[in-house]
């Protein structure tokens, strides 16, 4: 071991340290001197070099073979010239000058010469703009995006369970008001318009006024952050998508939201079927025809393009793509659907429908059955597929005791909005709505324990549509015909409880058709008929399950308990429910069995539950005359060659 030698030095100076080895083995802690002349070089040395370097499979193989045999270097160059592509203004002769990294990092931009697009003969002419390099920051990890929103964006910061707080700006919700799309020849025919749609329409130029500016706005920052990713977890029908964004934590946002590809896939993605163009935090100019604020959410089906201008909301992006599945997939005979879905061990698959405040998150998220989605589904041939790959869920008032899978899911890499926390230890205060109500975490569907990856499985055998009737006359569950189940989804009904003006709490009737009419493009019924068409052909049943009220209207009656919904819920997953004996109620027509295991009888017919049957029989008449109100809208539409389905549709309402 190490010794004190003699001092030869007449005892001047410390003494000299020896090393001795014991046993063949030398017990010195040092080591081979750092392979690095400078700190810089040392960092350098820290991170190594990471894909794309997998192989391709002979699937990708096929149909990519000129692609495969490309250098590392041109498949980069490639890429960048795709990148150049979507940020081209369409008035120059070029796109931007692009290439890849952080320009804050000296030394780690690729050494490949930049890069830039072009369709034209470039001319003499040039711009400030033409000089300039823009950094892309591609497809970047979660780790990276952490340090490129901690470092650049205020108000991020890391809580105390590890995930990325962020602020959205002044807008902390959707802006559906604001939300334009392109009324061409073909959408002009295809597109839901009019009364009740939420499609408003712009026209091409003003789309490309925005277009513009938007483009601009990107090519000026020094850097932009770019998610090539997927929608849809079916491979046969799945969309590429291509997200450009000012903000890490949008890029974030969507790397949880949508499907993220493997190495390989991001290797070989090429041309993107859809581009997201998001300058929110530039305002679009409130003088250009159809703009109605500083905000512009523009959809053009024609050009597969979506701006962003004057909202930093991430939903906004998540929501967009979502309606532009909802144009392309009934396209192609694709159901898609605002739902929760889950399956269970036999591989029974389940459907909840349902808006805000009626369970569906709650019912459909279920540790005896697997998640295959919490929100966005397509039906197709194959089967169902969940079209996100992560889950967007509200966070008010979040309690381990009430969601434990959506709070252990906020950890690293997922995104908080809008939340607020302790300044010292980083605890977030879920019921602190002092930002705003609408707080959320957008994480990766692999975050919760029971998820079923891939999020795909086979035709649903129960479509169950959720309503919370604060007017307390609905039953517990009632099973449907085919046309009820078109009613009723064309009416997506449920009742929220609001103040008066003069301060007396009563129901309030609402209805969003197809369970979602924000994000739909067609007419509902198009929706519907699809729905039943697909119920019809792979047997499914449909079920209207009441979580709201029994025994009289909010203020008088009581919430139906949640352990009775669950149980129902069960009797529909199992099958048991099929096998009870029905009887019919007055009004809506609707039929409900006589008993379900676990539930007492007497509550499944709500007539019963009333002390007050006059009050009753008042209540269901109302409720009845709102249904009919709301459906008018929908009555004239002709589905089909002629108009027997949609009478049919119109006689499975309430009759009185």
């Amino acid at each position: 071991m190490a010794e004190l030698g003699n001092d030869n030095g007449g005892g001047k100076g410390l003494a000299r340290i020896e090393t001795k080895a014991e046993d063949g083995i030398c017990h010195d802690d040092s080591a081979l001197p750092v392979k690095a002349q400078t700190i810089d070089e040392l960092h350098s040395l820290q991170k190594k070099r990471s894909l794309p370097s997998t192989p391709m499979t002979e699937g990708l193989l096929q149909g990519n073979a000129a692609f495969a045999t490309l250098s590392e270097e041109e498949r980069h160059k490639l890429r960048l010239q795709s990148i150049s592509a979507s940020l081209a203004s369409l008035t120059r002769e070029t796109g931007p000058k692009v290439v890849k990294g952080d320009p804050a990092r000296k030394g780690e931009s690729s050494k490949t010469s930049a890069v830039h697009h072009h369709d034209f003969t470039p001319t003499i002419s040039i711009s400030d703009s033409a000089l300039k390099f823009t950094h892309i920051l591609y497809n970047l990890s979660p780790a990276e995006l952490y340090e490129q929103a901690i470092k650049n964006e205020k108000g991020s910061f890391i809580t105390s369970t590890g995930a990325l707080a962020t602020l959205s700006g002044a807008k902390t919700g959707r802006s559906p008001r604001d939300k334009r799309i392109v009324k061409d020849e073909t959408t002009a025919e295809e597109l839901w318009w009019g009364k009740g749609s939420p499609n408003i329409e712009m026209d091409e130029h003003t789309f490309m006024v925005n277009r513009e500016r938007a483009v601009d706005y990107l090519n000026s920052l020094d850097k932009v952050f770019v998610n090539d990713q997927f929608l849809n977890w079916d491979p046969e029908h799945r969309i590429k998508v291509r997200i450009v964004s000012a903000r890490a934590y949008h890029s974030l946002f969507m790397h949880n939201m949508c499907i993220r590809p493997t190495p390989e896939e991001m290797e070989n993605f090429g041309t993107p079927d859809f581009t997201i163009y998001n300058a929110g935090q530039f305002p679009c100019n409130r003088y250009t025809h159809y703009m109605t604020s500083s905000t512009s959410i523009d959809i053009n089906l024609a050009r597969k393009e979506m701006v962003i201008l004057g909202t930093q909301y991430a939903g906004e992006m998540k929501k967009g793509l979502f309606g532009l599945m909802h144009y392309l997939m009934p396209k192609r005979q694709i159901l898609s659907l605002h739902s929760g879905c889950n399956m269970g061990k036999d591989g029974d698959v389940a459907l909840f429908f349902g808006l805000s405040g009626t369970g569906k998150t709650t019912l459909s998220t279920d540790r005896n059955r697997l998640l295959i989605g919490d929100d966005e589904h397509c039906w197709s041939e194959n089967g169902i597929s969940n079209i996100e790959g992560g889950c967007y869920a509200k966070c008010i008032d979040l309690s381990m005791e009430k969601e434990p899978d959506i709070w252990n899911a906020i950890k690293f890499g997922t995104v908080l909005e809008n939340v607020v926390f302790d300044e010292h230890t980083r605890e977030v205060d879920y019921s602190d709505n002092s930002v705003t109500e609408n707080t959320r975490a957008a994480y990766p569907i692999e975050y919760i324990p029971n998820a079923k990856l891939p999020c795909v499985g086979p035709h649903p055998k129960n479509v169950i549509l959720l309503a919370c009737d604060a007017f307390g006359v609905l039953p517990p569950v009632s099973k449907l015909t085919l046309p009820q189940t078109m009613y009723h989804f064309i009416s997506g009904y449920t009742a929220l409880v609001a103040g008066t003006e003069e301060g007396i709490k009563e129901p309030q009737a609402t209805f969003s058709a197809c369970f979602g009419a924000a994000f739909i493009m067609l007419h509902p019924t198009r929706y519907a008929a699809m729905l039943v068409e697909k119920m019809q052909k792979y047997g499914a049943t449909a079920w209207l399950v009441n979580t709201g009220w029994s025994g009289g209207r909010y203020g008088i009656g009581s919430r139906i308990k949640l352990s009775y919904t669950r149980k129902i819920i069960d009797a529909i997953h199992s099958g048991g429910l099929l096998n009870a004996n029905y009887q019919k109620t007055q009004v809506f027509g609707l039929e409900i069995p006589a008993e379900v295991e676990g539930v007492p009888s007497e509550i499944l017919d709500s007539a019963n539950t009333w002390l007050d049957k006059a009050a009753y029989e008042e209540t269901l008449l109302k409720l009845a005359g709102l249904f009919k109100k709301n459906f008018e809208v929908f009555a004239n539409y002709k589905i089909g060659q002629d108009d027997k389905l949609a009478e049919e549709i119109l006689a499975a309402g309430p009759n009185f």
